[in-house]
């Protein structure tokens, strides 16, 4: 999620934008601003850098893990057409 304390920044800054003779109300405002954006980034599917990094890396391991067992699962299966072509298969005419 966003840093709160870059949240309390912006909304800081949004109030000093406020002319003198409104300054009264700058707090309220900041105040307000703050629990907005709050609300509104709370509302998207936002992930941590961390997090995207990490479930980069569990997905990169997973990929490399299915690449290994698809190429094991085609040597066996290669293996296994080979045994099946190489027996001697019974004819008809020896029952």
């Amino acid at each position: 999620m966003i840093d709160p304390k870059k949240i309390e920044d912006i909304a800081k800054q949004i109030g000093n934008a406020i002319p003198p003779q409104l300054r009264q109300f700058a707090d309220d405002v900041e105040t307000k601003v703050k629990q907005v954006l709050q609300s509104k980034l709370a509302d998207l599917d936002f992930v941590s850098r961390e997090e995207f990094d990490v479930q980069r890396q569990v997905l990169l391991r997973t990929r490399e893990k299915v690449e290994k067992l698809e190429q094991q699962l085609a040597a066996l299966l290669a293996e296994k057409t080979q045994q099946f072509d190489t027996k001697e298969l019974p004819s008809s005419d020896q029952q």
